[in-house]
């Protein structure tokens, strides 16, 4: 063969087509290769280049003894692994805030006002009771000169008025409803004999009844002003308490709103005494007195309201519900998104 003829043994041959490969692979890792391009190509944009990012044998090797020079966590004496320490389920943030001391003033609160309103219930009991005892008692007769201090103690008292009517000063209160309709209340004052104690003196304020709206005006109603002596049967009543929603009365234009007691007998000349006129409930009695003009007076009856009973099973019943949160919000473990893994309290 010519490589034979040449005097080259094959393993001398080997060996030097071996040293040009790795001469030429080492110069191209150096060397940029120019690649074709297309006369389409942008020749103002650099050309792409080519890199080979393999290396060699002894380029690994520093590599690799370069990586083992460097410091391990390990060789640290002071390192702690996790499976030493292990680690702590904590809940980020803070536990509770400000709602949870509002949820527990909740029931507190509550509890309080319903144990207050059992003794309501028990005051407005023992009233409404002491009242009912005095409607059973026959009607007492009324004095000529009536202390305005005693009439606490006669409240709901049955009594009986005979005197006359002063039409001329009647004084209408309302609008007042009755079976929907609306209306007014009639307040007439009663002159009675004063025996002796001078004219006027006696006289009492007798709340009628109610009348239509329509028939307000005197003329509209001569059946509903009777003349002459009248007997008036009654209950006892307390002057009117005024609340905050009801506007003042305008007695200058003859507008009352609410029963101001001492008002209207400073205005009629009576004495600060109140008497709501009463009448058997009769539903055909009533409707004819409603067309004559007639003033309807109110049953005989205790007319408070106490509704203490459902006062009670409201607050109650917000006490135990609002426990019941508070207790499950207290003792609720916490959910996976408001955990977090941390490995030591005393690590930083």
């Amino acid at each position: 063969m010519k490589f034979a003829s040449a005097g080259l043994s094959r393993s001398t041959l080997a060996r030097q087509v071996e040293l040009a490969i790795e001469r030429q692979f080492q110069s191209s890792t150096h060397t940029p290769i120019r690649t074709h391009t297309s006369p389409r190509t942008d020749f103002t944009k650099p050309h792409l280049t080519r890199r080979s990012f393999t290396s060699t044998p002894r380029t690994q090797f520093r590599r690799s003894r370069a990586r083992n020079q460097e410091r391990q966590a390990a060789d640290d004496p002071t390192f702690t692994s996790i499976l030493d320490n292990p680690p702590e389920l904590v809940r980020s943030g803070r536990r509770h805030g400000p709602g949870l001391i509002i949820l527990a003033l909740i029931p507190v609160t509550a509890f309080a006002l319903g144990t207050w309103q059992v003794q309501r219930l028990g005051w407005k009991s023992e009233l409404i009771a002491r009242f009912e005892d005095r409607l059973v008692q026959d009607p007492l007769p009324l004095p000529p000169r009536v202390d305005p201090d005693a009439i606490h103690d006669f409240d709901f008292r049955r009594v009986l008025a005979k005197g006359r009517y002063r039409h001329d000063l009647e004084m209408l209160v309302g609008p007042r409803m009755h079976d929907g309709e609306d209306g007014y209340m009639v307040v007439t004052p009663l002159e009675r004999e004063g025996a002796g104690e001078g004219k006027g003196t006696a006289t009492v304020l007798v709340n009628r009844g109610w009348v239509s709206k329509r028939l307000r005006n005197q003329k509209d109603r001569p059946e509903g002003l009777p003349k002459g002596e009248v007997v008036v049967e009654g209950l006892l009543r307390e002057p009117w308490k005024k609340n905050m929603f009801t506007p003042d009365n305008r007695p200058d234009k003859g507008e009352f709103y609410f029963p101001d007691v001492k008002q209207m007998a400073e205005l009629a000349g009576s004495q600060a005494v109140w008497v709501e006129q009463t009448m058997e409930p009769d539903l055909m009695q009533a409707l004819e007195m409603e067309s004559k003009g007639i003033p309807i007076g109110r049953p005989a009856e205790v007319n408070l309201r106490n509704n203490h009973a459902q006062y009670i099973f409201t607050w109650y019943g917000l006490a135990i519900a609002t426990s019941i949160m508070f207790y499950m919000v207290v003792k609720k473990p916490p959910t996976d998104m408001s955990r977090k893994m941390r490995l030591n309290k005393e690590w930083s």
